[in-house]
């Protein structure tokens, strides 16, 4: 055995550090975190000074069995989690659940996996930094308390299952305001002029533009009217050296939005490539504020960038980090070794790999040097100047390697940058062609991934850390979708004068199309509206900043952290006691107009299964009629006309094979209906252009896809794709297809009845003992049994008379109650039945309030 225990958080890590040390150290693996709070209320004793209890997760306990053993045995224990306070927290998380004693643990970080940075840390140990451990378990319980009490809220005044969090909800306000911003945004028109003219030396031609804009159509046709018959000059020209410097190495910040610029990738995609190169010790930690570069890269850099492109391309520079609480102890991301200009792995890997290279070089390469000119060129018929910029590269410098991108809208024409021919002060410049472009102006854009990391970061909100999930967070709780939309055409003036004529003539173009852009969903906005409205603290931008600073302060030792969150959570604690008893339930209801037919309010609102238009009052003797709204509508923008048009749904066609055909709106989407079977209409479809002709088409496309491929035992197998990949379908059996071994499209009869076969044994040997009338069964599970009670997954506890884990043959006789008592510490209330409230008293009916007809 050896006599160095050594524990990181990952296999791979492990992996790549267990070859730079002798055989007497043992690397090992914690997977992460080894242990969590417990789930309810007993998790945190806000009394005793937010005391934690925590409890290893069945997923955990051999991993926990087998560390405690070798811990045991080893002379030394070290731990070498991640530098961050996540990480120093699973090493204090380590040392408690292992049981280690201080004269037997050292405590070690390093900023890369490279052999070098590995020994200088197994010589330079320390002790666990209880600042950073106390600052990871502040977030960790003020995020646990605000979860635990602002759900049941959203639970019983807004929609059941909704949850909410700090940083995520101030996430998902940044985006219905920028949202909103965007809806209420009045775009004016301005017309633009450009024009082209000849030196009349051959083909070069000189591109310039007219600094100020006409707001009206009149005055730009009068400009270039007056410029049918004029003479141009250049009556200014300078030229001026110019330089470019190049962009700061990559935070973890800056990597994300430069990858998903560059590269197209998500926030959590370009985390876990990064990760994956981290952890084969490519690059240096990739969580991190830092725009700082270690002595050893700066000579690193220097070094490749004289062999690989000469000594005039060098240039050192030092970074200095401007985000608030960044650790200028830690190191920007950088490759380990800067003569590695790309790496083995997934494509992925290698394309983030270069960005990382690339930008890490050229933050130590000289600038690159320009040559800008400026002419004004005037017409004789009118007083204004046209511009012409252009600008020659002179030296290439970083350029040679790396340009950084932005967020800006590159549809607007630049006309800057070009190279302009020999020009003089005084020449005489030949017009070719003047026109006058009808421009709308442009609201703000809606944020990207990458743009709204940028945005947090910039109001000081959350930390490197907490970027990736924080967005993976609100998209899953489906408060904000990422998606695409189509823009709408729209009709603009071009007035061009040419060979003295000016002809007037209107075209179109698509404007308002969207990439990738984060939009907030319905009940997004109702749930973001709600916290707005009864607790501002939470949303609140510079709150959530101060709260972020008060972790980093309690991390440099500055703060007590108990003592932070008491101030926090005792006001907190207050507005949800008040908000629970006081605020009317909120669904965002708006009051569209008057149904025609009807004479009745038509309202639009957020409902228990979704957006939705309702006609008529809930208190009048005849129900209001409900009609859900499509994927593409929303109620922050439905009109009155497009909810009347949303009750002709749903309405049938002829029937087909003697089975019903109609088309309607559920909960799901748009579907056509024919018989007993749901068949979604294709994404972006509307369901009221649907014709008979359509549905059929639709209906005979769901026959081919469900028609069997094969027969097994009697039963037809079909196969699709779902949320999980490729899948074969048996007897109410789902079968998902390996990615390995198996060609989907070209599925043998033995490939099936392997699957299969394979499929029924695991169902077989699935359930131990199961009640079917009370929704309770014991089952095998990857880590044991389990109780499974309704959709709910449970701990199946040790035998109370032996105080050891249940056998097969204890397991065949274990009683109902015996499990239903284990189902009961577990969820307290699992058994009760609701008890019906009082019928109210009928209040007087009140008043209507009835829109006007327009």
């Amino acid at each position: 055995m050896a006599k160095n225990l050594l524990i990181v958080e990952s296999p791979a890590k492990a992996k790549t550090i267990e070859g730079y040390l002798g055989k007497d150290f043992l690397v090992k693996s914690s997977y992460g975190h080894i242990r969590d709070l417990v789930k309810g209320d007993m998790a945190i004793d806000i009394k005793n000074d937010f005391a934690q209890t925590y409890e290893v997760p069945a997923d955990k306990k051999n991993v926990v069995a087998e560390l405690k053993k070798l811990a045991k045995e080893a002379e030394m224990v070290w731990l070498a989690s991640d530098e961050d306070r996540e990480g120093e927290a699973i090493s204090w998380h380590l040392f408690e659940t292992l049981g280690l004693k201080v004269e037997k643990t050292k405590r070690i970080v390093f900023h890369e996996i490279t052999k070098p940075a590995i020994l200088k840390a197994i010589d330079s140990p320390r002790g666990i930094d209880y600042n950073l451990v106390n600052a990871q378990q502040a977030r960790r319980v003020l995020d646990r308390l605000v979860g635990f009490e602002l759900s049941p809220v959203l639970w019983k005044k807004v929609k059941p299952s909704l949850s909410a969090g700090r940083v995520q909800s101030v996430a998902v306000r940044l985006i219905v305001d920028r949202e909103r911003e965007v809806l209420n945004f009045n775009a004016s028109a301005a017309y633009k002029i450009t024009a082209q003219f000849s030196t009349g030396k051959g083909k070069e031609m000189v591109k310039a533009e007219l600094p100020q804009r006409f707001e009206n159509e009149a005055d730009a046709e009068k400009f270039l009217q007056d410029c049918a018959n004029a003479k141009f000059d250049i009556t200014s020209l300078e030229t001026r050296p110019a330089k470019r410097n190049p962009a700061a190495p990559f935070t973890t910040s800056t990597l994300q939005q430069e990858a998903s610029r560059k590269l197209g990738f998500s926030v959590a995609r370009t985390m876990q490539v990064a990760q994956r190169l981290y952890e084969a010790g490519k690059i240096t930690y990739m969580r991190t504020d830092s725009v700082n570069l270690s002595e050893t890269a700066v000579n690193a850099a220097a070094a490749e960038i004289k062999s690989a492109y000469g000594e005039k391309y060098h240039l050192p520079r030092v970074y200095k980090t401007k985000s608030a609480g960044a650790q200028e102890a830690h190191e920007a991301i950088r490759p380990t070794y800067f003569d590695r200009h790309t790496v083995d792995g997934d494509i992925s890997e290698r394309r983030l790999y270069e960005l990382i290279w690339k930008r890490s070089i050229a933050s130590q390469m000289s600038e690159a040097l320009f040559e800008k000119t400026t002419a004004q060129i005037t017409a004789s018929t009118r007083k204004e100047h046209l511009v012409a910029e252009g600008e020659v590269l002179k030296f290439d410098g970083f350029l040679k390697v790396y340009l950084e991108s932005t967020d800006d809208d590159e549809n607007e024409e630049k006309e800057g940058g070009a190279i302009l021919p020999p020009l003089a002060k005084g020449q005489e410049l030949f017009l070719k062609e003047m026109q006058a472009t009808e421009r709308y102006s442009r609201p703000p854009a809606r944020y990207t991934e990458a743009s709204l990391v940028k945005k947090l970061e910039e109001l000081g909100i959350g930390r490197p850390s907490t970027y990736a999930p924080t967005i993976s967070t609100v998209q899953n709780r489906g408060y904000v979708v990422k998606e695409d939309r189509d823009g709408k055409q729209r009709k603009f003036t071009s007035i061009v004068l040419a060979n003295g004529q000016v002809k007037k003539e209107i075209k179109s173009e698509i404007t308002g199309a969207e990439k990738s852009k984060l939009f907030p969903t319905d009940i997004g906005e109702v749930v973001n509206d709600f916290l707005v409205e009864h607790f501002k603290g939470i949303v609140d931008f510079n709150f959530t900043a101060k709260v972020e600073k008060e972790f980093d302060e309690i991390a440099q030792g500055l703060q007590e952290w108990t003592k932070m969150l008491h101030s926090f959570y005792n006001p907190f604690h207050t507005e949800v006691e008040t908000t629970l008893e006081n605020a009317e339930r909120a669904t965002g209801e708006r009051l569209l107009g008057v149904d025609p037919a009807t004479g009745k309010n038509v309202y639009t609102k957020v409902g228990k299964f979704g957006p939705l238009v309702q006609i008529g009052e809930l208190d009048e003797e005849e129900k209001p009629r409900y009609a859900s709204l499509m994927r593409t509508q929303s109620v922050a923008t439905i009109t009155l006309d497009e909810a009347l048009e949303l009750f002709k749904l749903p309405f049938q066609l002829p029937d087909f094979e003697g089975k019903e055909v109609m088309v309607g709106v559920g909960r799901f989407g748009p579907y056509v209906k024919w018989g007993e079977s749901f068949i979604s209409l294709p994404k972006n479809e509307e369901p009221l252009s649907v014709t008979y002709e359509r549905a059929v088409e639709i209906i005979r496309e769901k026959m081919d896809a469900d028609a069997p491929i094969a027969f097994y035992e009697g039963l037809g197998v079909t196969k699709g794709k779902g949320r999980f990949g490729p899948f074969i379908k048996w007897n109410d059996l789902f079968i998902n297809i390996p990615a390995k071994g198996y060609d989907f499209d070209n599925l043998t009869r033995e490939d099936i009845n392997t699957l299969i076969g394979k499929k029924v044994e695991k169902e077989a040997n699935r359930y131990i003992k199961t009640w079917d009338a009370e929704k309770i069964s014991i089952e095998n599970g990857r880590w044991g049994p389990f109780i499974r009670f309704g959709k709910l997954m449970l701990k199946l506890r040790n035998n109370e008379a032996t105080k050891q884990k249940y056998t097969p043959e204890e397991l065949a006789d274990i009683e109902l109650e015996t499990v239903k008592k284990m189902i009961v510490e577990q969820v307290p209330n699992a058994f009760e039945t609701k008890k019906k409230a009082p019928a109210k008293k009928k209040a007087a009916p009140a008043k209507k309030v009835v829109a006007k007809k327009k």
